[in-house]
């Protein structure tokens, strides 16, 4: 059990039957009456979010969550194979499933966490890396001397993920990409 004085970005909650986990949480203290939470929750097994109010002091029951780290092997018409890093046991997720949030910014070899309730077991959701290095296949060549402004272009990276990126550029070229926002970071090193 807990208070909405321990609530906190990526607390996971039971909540209306299902697990959620707090995505924004603020504090509200009005002159007049008393004091909420205004939360925002994604529920971990539809991905749906909604917006909560808790009275101050309220409590809420709170869900024991596993992190283990698994290796993305492959993918192929069955969905998803990854290893774990410590017993090297292989696990199948259906491509259909909404575990993986962004299966684009996935390549071969790749760590992430998997999250596992612990009561039931059930995965419930995976979380990639802040950011992820991926190459560059396909950009139109960038146009000598328009870099006064942040001009972007299109690029198709070898995931077949489309970003928008920097006119310098080119085909080949390895870059860094935010996996919260999908946006190009920096040029990798």
């Amino acid at each position: 059990m807990a208070t909405t004085s321990d609530f906190r970005n990526g607390l996971t909650l039971e909540f209306n039957n299902d697990l959620y986990t707090i995505t924004e949480f603020q504090h509200v203290k009005p002159g007049k009456g008393a004091a909420f939470v205004r939360t925002k929750l994604k529920s971990l097994t539809t991905g749906k979010v909604i917006d909560n109010t808790f009275n101050a002091g309220v409590k809420v029951t709170t869900a024991r969550i596993d992190r283990k780290s698994y290796q993305f092997l492959y993918k192929d018409q069955h969905g998803y194979h990854l290893m774990d890093q410590d017993t090297f046991d292989q696990i199948d997720i259906a491509a259909s499933e909404t575990v993986i949030d962004k299966p684009l910014l996935l390549k071969e070899g790749q760590v992430l966490e998997l999250l596992f309730h612990q009561e039931s077991g059930k995965l419930i959701g995976a979380e990639l890396p802040p950011f992820v290095e991926l190459e560059v296949t396909y950009t139109e060549p960038g146009v000598k001397g328009d870099t006064a402004t942040r001009a972007l272009k299109p690029a198709t990276l070898e995931t077949d993920l489309q970003i928008q990126v920097p006119l310098f550029i080119d085909n080949g070229d390895k870059i860094k990409i935010d996996t919260r926002t999908v946006t190009y970071v920096e040029r990798a090193k």
